[in-house]
């Protein structure tokens, strides 16, 4: 038995240190060599088969998704910061109360801790522990460690469901979420601020034009997405080495900007043929999504700021406000103050929601 517990640790540990000299020669050497493909690498980009344009399904109901549940395995990427760490409690706390809901294809839960150790909090949430990139890799974009930390996840996890979630940890889930992905097509956010036409001439240089047109490429990022464990596994090692040489371009970087890795995303996701079905009721973002309508999911990305007559004061901080970076590095206490009247039901239901969590998980705060 001890022996065999060697063995295990010592093919992990070579297969994380194989992959570890991969990141590191993928950022010195040119993106061609380092896409994952049907060929040789070293053949060059002629010898990759030309995937197919993927057209979106006109209707997205099939009778055989109705009768079996195709459960999907919900996986956040998160620091041991107490900013990272605040967000994914709450998340979790929300994700257990739906799970079993009608209508639920939710299956298991991973945070993807990628600070290479272990925190106090391995019991109260299902976690993995990730490596960080090599220091200095990231170039100060500590966002470049979640492509990394899927990799490792998804080689080295027993991940029981055939499709993930991508999901973060300033997500709140307000209802349960059914399976969206449909007949081989990922599920996924469209975010108006990705726009790869707009932006085809820096893209084209990690989208060659033999992958098809640039159209292909879907604005999205990779969260919250819903996509079939197998593709993931293609597509996640890209998505790694993209972002990467993204940030090494200069023209890229500057293009992108803190989006670096959506775009990524989306490019290793049409280079594996893998489109997606844009659902704009996947999540709201207050406080410009007033109302939670059909949506699943809260983003609380933006600062809510409002004075006490209701009215939203963008850009000012507001007689009342929510803003989860007034929190990056204390726990926001628990109870905290409801809005004034008139504000939208979407950051009430924020805020009433992140109460809720907090006053009944243990510890909070500690």
């Amino acid at each position: 038995m001890g022996c065999g517990n060697l063995f295990f640790t010592l093919v992990i540990t070579l297969s994380a240190a194989l992959i570890t000299y991969n990141i590191i020669i993928s950022a010195n050497a040119s993106l061609k060599q380092e896409f994952p493909g049907p060929s040789n690498p070293s053949l060059g980009s002629s010898s990759f088969s030309v995937d197919p344009i993927i057209r979106m399904p006109r209707d997205t109901s099939s009778s055989a998704s109705k009768k079996t549940k195709r459960l999907f395995h919900t996986a956040v990427t998160a620091s041991d910061s107490i900013y990272n760490t605040w967000q994914c409690r709450v998340m979790y706390y929300w994700f257990k109360k739906q799970k079993n809901k009608p209508n639920s294809e939710m299956g298991g839960f991973t945070r993807i801790l990628h600070s290479g150790k272990s925190d106090r909090f391995m019991d109260e949430i299902p976690t993995f522990i990730a490596q960080p990139l090599p220091s200095g890799m990231d170039q100060g974009y500590i966002v470049l460690n979640r492509p990394w930390a899927f990799v490792q996840w998804l080689q080295q996890a027993n991940i029981k469901e055939d499709y993930i979630l991508m999901a973060e940890p300033d997500h709140i889930l307000v209802k349960p979420i059914p399976n969206l992905s449909r007949d081989g097509l990922g599920a996924a956010f469209p975010f108006f601020y990705i726009e790869p036409k707009k932006y085809e001439s820096v893209l084209r240089k990690f989208f060659p034009e033999e992958r098809g047109p640039i159209t292909n490429i879907d604005p999205i990022g990779n969260s919250p997405v819903i996509v079939g464990k197998d593709a993931l596994k293609k597509i996640a090692p890209t998505w790694m080495n993209v972002s990467l040489a993204m940030k090494k371009d200069p023209e890229a970087d500057k293009a992108f900007g803190w989006v670096l890795e959506m775009y990524a995303y989306a490019v290793a996701s049409a280079f594996h043929g893998v489109g997606n079905v844009l659902y704009k009721e996947f999540m709201i973002q207050p406080p410009w999504d007033t109302a939670i309508g059909k949506s699943y999911i809260i983003h609380y990305t933006y600062g809510c700021d409002y004075d006490m007559q209701g009215h939203l004061t963008y850009g000012k901080i507001g007689e009342w406000r929510f803003d989860k970076r007034s929190y990056d590095k204390s726990w926001p206490p628990r109870n905290l103050p409801l809005p004034p009247p008139g504000v939208p039901e979407s950051v009430v239901t924020l805020v009433k929601m992140v109460n809720e969590a907090t006053a009944n998980i243990p510890n909070w705060g500690s």
